[in-house]
């Protein structure tokens, strides 16, 4: 954490923007600022469900949703700036001896404690560069009205779409933040539906010099965009 640069809470630093500044039609999921995640609380540092991103990533997120939206499809945003300290609650997290149910749906094959030492959590997180951002696909002409039951019982993140936690999306194959093979981007084991929707994602996002990281269909980073780790938290805009 050593080139973390604070900030005050009442703004946003350097070039950071809210990204419904840049484009409102983008979708916004930001499931670290609730209990819809894999640590089943809101993280440290997410005062709101805000989606803030470097400018020029921003830009490009609305380019890519540019191109969807005559196919009647839009980005969802799952995370995007990520503050230090929220990576440091999570490592706490993952240390802490405990593990539920509830949990483990997002890492149904090893334990938590093995998150960051096989590479599905990093210490040092691009997403607190602003640089990195994680996002699915909406179909518009889909019935997206599923919500999150929160005292629902729910499948593991690899289980079927109609049992797992509904996120509103199309079946990319596993829920976000599904920390399994599964999740990584060319898995064998999805269908051959589920890999033509990552595959498109892939695409649109790339078509802006977006980079997937191979473990995750979900993570898409913009090379030379980052710098220097921040740690101001998230409030909403004024």
């Amino acid at each position: 954490m050593a080139a973390i640069s604070p900030a005050a809470a009442q703004g946003l630093p350097g070039d950071f923007v809210f990204l419904r500044d840049i484009d409102p039609t983008i979708i916004q999921d930001i499931r670290y600022a609730g209990a819809n995640n894999f640590m089943g609380r809101p993280i440290a540092g997410y005062g709101a469900a805000e989606c803030v991103v470097r400018r020029d990533v921003g830009l490009r997120l609305k380019a890519v949703q540019q191109v969807l939206a005559p196919q009647k499809l839009s980005l969802k945003m799952f995370d995007c700036y990520r503050p230090a300290r929220a990576v440091a609650d999570m490592v706490a997290w993952s240390q802490n001896g405990r593990e539920t149910a509830a949990e483990r749906r997002y890492n149904p094959a090893f334990p938590k404690a093995d998150l960051f030492r096989l590479g599905y959590i990093a210490t040092h997180s691009g997403h607190s560069t602003g640089a990195a951002v994680d996002l699915t696909l909406v179909d518009l002409t889909a019935d997206n009205a599923g919500k999150f039951d929160p005292a629902r019982a729910y499948a593991d993140c690899t289980a079927p779409a109609a049992i797992r936690a509904p996120e509103g999306s199309v079946d990319m194959g596993t829920g976000y933040d599904c920390s399994d093979p599964k999740g990584h981007t060319v898995a064998r084991s999805i269908t051959a539906g589920q890999r033509r929707w990552r595959t498109r994602l892939v695409a649109a996002m790339a078509g802006q010099g977006f980079v997937n990281f191979a473990k995750e269909w979900w993570h898409f980073s913009l090379p030379g965009a980052g710098g220097q780790a921040y740690d101001f938290p998230i409030t909403r805009p004024r």
